[in-house]
């Protein structure tokens, strides 16, 4: 298929592009602005992957996180027809649980940045239900690994604090809490094993995920591969923090993902290797 990828230049577009072309398809990406019409889209499917996503931002322009996040989807889908559309959303859709998360589990988005996608699920869904498209959508849980340059992300902080090329990692609360990772190469294989089981009228949503693991557990894993210590600075945990967040992947399982370099090992591993100072690449032993 000839796909359009939007984002294709960006940290998850990149791993999309190289995906899509090793089984085959042909990306194609658009230098157009999301705020834009479209007009006509000359391609046979779409993978959104363009947008604001910072959460912190988020909450100081929301407006501009909804007209990015959920006007842009609108323009794309006005330019579209009878061709699947799959949308990169986010794990922040759901309300936190100590359980793993389906998804069925509730949606209860805890900022604009989330809230926001999650409109966006439902415009493309509600998209499908008319006949107009098919409609698949990835919630990315904790995506890290191949070069990550967000130094927000606790794995990148780490590595980078590790390589020496930012000062340290501020910690909130014990290091105790646990998230769900996922290596960017395992996601790009999800959007292309979803993109091909896309069918037009049908709507379809699927949890990206990997290997839960906590914040000292990454602290571990990268002392541990980088042979340097990681300067930490422990603060207070937020009010509200989310303790605990596990995806149930089942569902993108019967499909036939697999997650394949997903290891926290080797996600800090292929983090390390693409992105420390050259004297100190490669793990300690």
């Amino acid at each position: 298929m000839r796909v359009l990828v939007t984002g294709a230049t960006g940290y998850v577009g990149r791993a999309v592009v190289r995906e899509l072309r090793v089984h085959g398809h042909e990306p194609v990406s658009s230098r157009q602005r999301l705020l834009e019409p479209f007009g006509s889209i000359d391609a046979d499917a779409v993978i959104h992957l363009a947008g604001l996503s910072r959460v912190r931002e988020s909450f100081e322009d929301p407006l501009s996180y909804y007209s990015v996040n959920v006007g842009g989807t609108l323009n794309l889908l006005e330019a579209l027809q009878g061709r699947p559309f799959l949308l990169a959303s986010t794990a922040g859709v759901y309300r936190p649980s100590d359980l793993p998360l389906t998804e069925e589990s509730l949606r209860e988005p805890s900022s604009p940045y989330a809230a926001s996608k999650a409109a966006a699920e439902d415009l493309v869904a509600w998209a499908a239900r008319s006949g107009r498209i098919g409609a698949t959508t990835l919630r990315l849980f904790n995506v890290a690994g191949g070069g990550d340059t967000d130094t927000t992300r606790v794995i990148t902080r780490a590595v980078a604090a590790a390589a020496g090329t930012v000062p340290g990692m501020e910690v909130y609360g014990d290091g105790t809490s646990v998230r769900d990772f996922v290596n960017v190469r395992d996601v790009a294989a999800a959007f292309v094993v979803a993109l091909e089981d896309c069918t037009v009228g049908e709507s379809a949503v699927y949890n990206v995920g990997a290997t839960p693991a906590s914040v000292r557990d990454v602290l571990g894993a990268v002392e541990e591969v980088s042979g340097r210590s990681v300067d930490v600075t422990w603060r207070p945990a937020h009010p509200g923090e989310v303790r605990f967040q596990q995806a149930d992947v089942s569902r993108l399982h019967a499909l036939g993902w697999k997650p394949s370099h997903s290891s926290l090992t080797e996600i800090v591993s292929d983090q390390w290797l693409a992105s420390a100072p050259a004297p100190g690449r490669g793990p300690s032993r």
